[in-house]
């Protein structure tokens, strides 16, 4: 068999596109899938007439790569990957490589890069957005594990990746499982991103009163300026489409979302590190929410709406809507950051936050205009602390602040639910607030736990304990960080 530049195993929508996708950029491709009627189906159709070989078995199909072997995975994440692992380490040698390039655990891909390390394979987990049209044409791909596969898979990496500019959205991220933990956050500010283009037709749709057709054409007004984005151009492009009967097909759709867990994982290594990460967790919690149809049906007959229709200036609130929306996606994307950051530090990884921002400029869903914008902050900046801390995110967030708050204050008002927009808010105003109330909790935990507390008049590290009671004496538990 011709020796191929690289294989892939998994046949789905998304690896049938890629594969596709490596042929058109003049790489000759080797398939193979668990079950060899698909492979057989895939040549006989999308491939056919392309250079894309197929191979029966997982002997055949290593024997068919040129040294050393890249192998992309694209099979479902958890125990299919460490199956077909196990499958190809018989067949392999020292310097090979696996890139995993489906939606698996960055905890996974910690785990995997360290075993394959001690067998002499490298190891590269992969995150791919852009769903099977960025596979097909250009997605963003954001490859991290061991560096010493970099340049050896980096020139089709980047030959198959979205390009904006002439540049390729796909750099190298980092060490073991930084990879896919980028693309964790990519999945989570998706989430956040969903659910504030959803707060904002909720509040167009049921607070002022506007037709679907009324609200496409203002999502597509708002795609020609700040908030020119894949998912604001979509949603526009949704709500143009009819059902049979010629009504808005939106209408139709059953309001309970479904998830597949990246914003639940971001969520847990948000708490498990410390990092505030408010809007996308209310996001994960708004589509478990949706889920308690019945109950939710149930509990608008017991509490009915009282809330008076909006009668003031549109215009005016539709410029408010669209400054929440930026603001609170600005948000977002700043906890995003203060996410990575943390990981970075936790995990001994070096990201370049600028370059990350640039490979989510084109093929992912999340890529928007302002990225440019991040890019800029941290090519000024390489330390900068947070988003918010930027003069051009200042700038930004300054102009939408009152606009901010008069879209979240309607929402209260007409008991319509905003809890990313809200969210987003409340964290703002804890992060501009230079004294909060934690003082009072520590007190609280003092008092009934003696965990101690600091004192503004002190240095530092040094830990106080008051006998509230009386009764309690000096005793002190232990001071610890969680």
């Amino acid at each position: 068999m011709p020796q191929a530049d690289i294989g892939l195993i998994g046949l789905a929508v998304m690896g049938q596109n890629l594969a596709l996708n490596i042929n058109d950029h003049g790489y000759k491709v080797v398939v193979h899938n668990r079950t060899a009627a698909k492979t057989a189906a895939f040549l006989a159709g999308p491939a056919h007439g392309t250079d894309i070989v197929g191979a029966d078995s997982i002997e055949a199909f290593c024997q068919a790569l040129s040294r050393p072997r890249k192998i992309i995975l694209m099979v479902r994440a958890g125990v299919p990957v460490d199956d077909f692992i196990a499958s190809l380490l018989p067949c392999l040698e020292a310097g090979d490589i696996i890139i995993d390039g489906g939606n698996s655990r960055f905890t996974d891909s910690n785990r995997r890069y360290a075993d394959l390390l001690a067998r002499g394979i490298r190891f590269v987990g992969s995150g791919i957005s852009g769903g099977e049209e960025g596979a097909r044409h250009g997605p963003s791909i954001m490859p991290g594990g061991d560096p010493e596969a970099w340049p050896e898979i980096k020139p089709i990496l980047q030959a198959i990746a979205a390009k904006v500019d002439g540049v390729p959205c796909c750099q190298w991220v980092g060490e073991a499982g930084s990879g896919h933990y980028v693309k964790m956050v990519h999945n989570g500010i998706e989430y956040g991103d969903m659910q504030l283009i959803s707060e904002a037709y909720q509040l167009m749709r049921e607070g002022l009163q506007m037709s679907v057709t009324q609200i496409e054409a203002v999502f597509e007004d708002w795609n020609r300026g700040v908030l020119d984005s894949y998912l604001i151009e979509i949603t526009a492009e949704i709500l143009a489409v009819k059902d049979s009967d010629g009504a808005p097909l939106v209408d139709k759709i059953l309001d309970t979302a479904s998830q597949k867990g990246t914003g639940k994982w971001t969520c847990i290594s948000a708490l498990e590190l410390g990092v505030p990460l408010t809007l996308i967790g209310e996001a994960v919690f708004a589509r478990c929410l949706s889920a308690l149809k019945s109950e939710r049906l149930a509990a608008e007959r017991l509490y009915p709406s009282a809330a008076s229709a909006f009668d003031g200036d549109r215009d005016a609130m539709l410029r408010a809507i669209h400054d929440a929306l930026y603001a609170s996606k600005i948000v977002s994307y700043a906890q995003g950051y203060m996410l990575m950051r943390e990981a970075a530090a936790e995990y001994g990884w070096t990201l370049n936050y600028g370059d990350i921002a640039l490979m989510w400029r084109g093929g992912c869903i999340i890529r928007s205009r302002f990225l440019g914008n991040i890019k800029d902050a941290f090519t000024q900046n390489p330390q900068l602390e947070n988003l918010l801390l930027d003069e051009f995110f200042v700038a930004a967030v300054t102009q939408a602040e009152a606009g901010w708050r008069k879209a979240a204050a309607l929402g209260i008002e007409l008991g319509i639910p905003l809890p990313a927009f809200s969210s987003a808010l409340a964290f703002f105003d804890g992060y501009r607030s230079g004294r909060l109330p934690a003082n009072l909790l520590q007190a609280q935990r003092d008092y009934f736990g003696a965990h101690t507390y600091e004192r503004v008049d002190r240095p530092r590290g040094d830990y106080f304990h008051t006998d509230w009671i009386g009764a309690g004496g000096a005793a002190a538990s232990s001071t610890y960080e969680v």
